[in-house]
């Protein structure tokens, strides 16, 4: 991994999700997936976040599907009128690779994946491209997003949605150069308020809840920060108790209904909160970008602020 090309892979963040669009304006990725009675979703990583958000958006529109990561030896089933769909941008993880042989003679089998070319993609029955490009960098950050840009797609495939999703990857992608292009403006404050001593918890809400493990993952990945991501709701329950003995620093990727009781204990105990694409009562601090009022297009983008101060930590420790 490199973090001076992470951060390069960042800044064509809008570029290619501007080519997505236009291939998703005139053909439908999934068209080769086989009709289903149920979807099984399977990755790691990035790919098991995005697949969570995606089966549980597919589960609330009616359609049966769940999301697994490929390391469990307890994979669901392979029930008459399943299909799985693999997630892999490298096409290579051991694990999927595995769960992809426990699948495969049992029921038909679709790959996402940033390498249609792998070896792996040549063994399934539907092979399904991110478009993401090359990630120098050797992180993924471009195919986290392609691929849930992606899974918008299979919602649209599956009649699960009518969202215009061309349209929302180029609110996205305008939303990724705005903040690329003021960055200077809010992030040498959001390092100030976010990192310190006891590490930084990422706290989304569960329909976009990827967006804090993604970003607590490249803290993780690229700088190697301690990161921990949880849940808005959830939080009361589980993290709440580190406020008391802690130096608790987080980033708050707004839009729960849950929030206040959050902030109540937060406040109450002088922790730090970022808040991402809304105004939260109480934060130390707020980062706004174009159409976060629209929860599809923050689902899209938000992630890019955690990218870019993992980013700014990573390349702070080479210097």
């Amino acid at each position: 991994m490199d973090p001076v090309l992470f951060a390069k892979d960042l800044t064509r963040k809008p570029e290619t999700m501007r080519a997505l669009a236009e291939i998703l304006e005139s053909s439908d990725p999934w068209a080769s997936l086989p009709a289903a009675q149920r979807y099984v979703l399977i990755g790691m990583g990035s790919s098991k976040y995005a697949a969570s958000v995606a089966a549980a958006r597919l589960q609330a529109a009616g359609i049966n599907a769940i999301a697994d990561l490929a390391s469990n030896d307890l994979l669901p089933a392979a029930t008459p009128g399943t299909v799985v769909i693999a997630i892999s941008a490298g096409g290579g993880s051991r694990e999927t690779k595995a769960a992809i042989d426990h699948y495969l003679g049992r029921c038909p089998v679709a790959l996402l994946t940033n390498k249609p070319e792998s070896g792996l993609a040549q063994r399934v029955d539907v092979v399904v491209d991110m478009y993401a490009q090359v990630e120098e960098g050797g992180v993924a950050c471009r195919s986290f997003q392609h691929t849930l840009a992606m899974l918008l797609a299979l919602e649209v495939h599956l009649r699960a949605s009518t969202i215009d999703v061309p349209a929302l990857i180029r609110a996205s992608a305008q939303a990724c150069a705005h903040l690329l292009d003021t960055w200077r403006d809010w992030l040498p404050q959001l390092t100030e308020r976010l990192v310190g001593p006891d590490g930084i918890h990422t706290v989304a809400p569960a329909r976009r809840f990827s967006s804090a493990a993604q970003s607590a993952l490249m803290l993780r990945e690229g700088p190697r920060s301690v990161a921990v991501a949880c849940e808005t709701g959830d939080w009361s329950h589980v993290d709440v108790y580190l406020t008391k003995t802690t130096d608790y620093r987080m980033l708050l990727f707004a839009g729960s209904k849950w929030e206040d009781e959050l902030m109540n204990w937060v406040n109450e105990r002088s922790s730090t909160v970022v808040a991402v694409g809304a105004d939260v009562p109480g934060a130390a601090m707020t980062i706004r970008y174009p159409g976060d009022e629209i929860d599809d297009v923050a689902l899209l983008t938000e992630v890019l602020i955690g990218e870019l101060l993992a980013s700014d930590q990573w390349l702070k420790q080479q210097s």
